[in-house]
């Protein structure tokens, strides 16, 4: 589990990952009421335990906003 406090676009190349799992979204708020958004992937049919949990990063207000930052320069989105 990680609760990511920077996120920032680098320009690279990269490949599309052959794998594809699926993902939950919690939102929650800490003991101070601070909202988290909280995404959970699970394990593909391929794993040995299918839909297992396997990752879980947590987002706060400020890397929210720089990942949707990077979603509208990217997609475009309003």
């Amino acid at each position: 589990m990680a609760w990511i406090k920077s996120v920032s676009r680098v320009e690279s190349k990269g490949r599309l990952q052959p794998t594809q799992v699926v993902a939950v979204v919690k939102v929650f708020e800490t003991d101070n009421s601070t909202p988290i958004v909280q995404i959970d992937t699970h394990g593909s049919d391929d794993r040995e335990i299918p839909g297992k949990l396997s990752q879980t990063i947590q987002l706060g207000e400020e890397t929210a906003k720089q990942l949707f930052d990077i979603f509208k320069e990217t997609y475009g989105f309003k």
